[in-house]
């Protein structure tokens, strides 16, 4: 199912419940290059036969400006200009860096992406952000660009160890809490096992939350409002996520925890408990110890900072999210209460 989004100065064609079979229908073979990791390399070499690959070792710890450097070497030596297609076939850390890549090659060609992840199906594929990390502070360089397209094919799912599908329902929980309380209760109704064995589930699911992103997206492509929203969990969660051996949708959960609290203090928010429920039933922490000091250091140098504000994504009600700017050094004596 093709459907074609608009954005501000581009548009992305979503192929929903589709099959990498397709894509030699979407792009044309010869001018395509796919950006993947050893992992889902290993896992689909042979859906990829006929394509110029290049494969990149996995995880967050290679989302950095070195990588950049080495896929655009090999760009130059593939001879590819402005007419080839990058596609980013895996996570979250592969359209993030596939995405940067295209931006800033020959000063930008096109690009799409075939996400592997249900991080990557529901958040990172989605509304052009693309970047990569410097030191502890992630995606502090990057550019906001869309793709030309993102293919949907769950059956990539597969051969997801269970880790990785709970690190994706982290953020199907977070759009739950900012947008969607009908779907929080689905969540709470449903188990991850449900989702993993019901295709139509799933798919529903993944369509859902694609949308949810999309349309705030739309509504605010640069990040200048609402978009902010998509952070919740996220202003903590990335600061204890870089300090500390965890996985993204782990640390998003752990920020959101602390982040309910947060909304306690300041806007009466009263469902805590059955936020801290959900993020158990799909085994994602809640709470944690962490060198409160040591993480609020890295806070500070998170993109939402203002001078001296921090905007901050709180909650009123589940189902319903809001973004307060706080002051930074209420925000430390908050944290470190916590």
């Amino acid at each position: 199912m093709k459907k074609t989004i608009k954005f501000s100065n581009a548009s992305t064609d979503f192929y929903f419940d589709s099959s990498i079979r397709d894509l030699s229908k979407v792009i044309d073979k010869k001018s395509a290059v796919v950006i993947t990791d050893e992992n889902v390399f290993k896992a689909h070499d042979k859906k990829l036969k006929g394509y110029n690959v290049i494969v990149l070792k996995p995880g967050e710890a290679f989302k950095i400006q070195a990588t950049v450097d080495s896929i655009i070497e090999t760009l130059i030596k593939m001879q590819a200009d402005r007419k080839t297609v990058l596609i980013g076939v895996g996570g979250g850390v592969i359209t993030d860096l596939t995405g940067y890549v295209a931006s800033v090659y020959m000063r930008g060609i096109s690009f799409g992406f075939v996400p592997t992840s249900i991080l990557g199906l529901v958040d990172a594929s989605i509304g052009g952000k693309n970047g990569i990390d410097v030191g502890a502070y992630k995606n502090l360089v990057g550019i906001i660009r869309q793709p030309s397209f993102i293919l949907h094919d769950i059956s990539l799912l597969q051969s997801l160890p269970i880790n990785e599908w709970e690190n994706g329902f982290a953020e199907i929980i977070k759009h739950a809490c900012i947008k969607d309380a009908a779907m929080f209760k689905q969540l709470q109704t449903t188990s991850l096992v449900d989702y993993m064995k019901n295709k139509k589930l799933l798919n529903e699911l993944i369509r859902r939350n694609a949308m949810i992103k999309i349309k705030v997206v739309q509504k605010d492509e640069f990040e200048k409002g609402d978009r902010r929203l998509l952070n919740f969990g996220h202003t903590l969660g990335h600061a204890v996520e870089t300090q500390y051996e965890l996985m993204h949708g782990q640390a998003i959960s752990i920020g959101m925890t602390y982040a309910c609290h947060i909304s306690e203090q300041l806007t009466g928010f009263s469902q805590t408990e059955q936020i801290v429920s959900l993020l158990g039933q799909y085994n994602l922490p809640s709470y944690a110890s962490f060198d409160k000091k040591k993480i609020f250091e890295v806070l500070k140098m998170d993109k939402k900072r203002i001078k001296k504000e921090m905007n901050f994504v709180l909650l009123e009600k589940i189902g319903k999210g809001v973004v307060m700017p706080i002051d930074l050094k209420r925000l430390e004596k908050i944290i470190t209460n916590l």
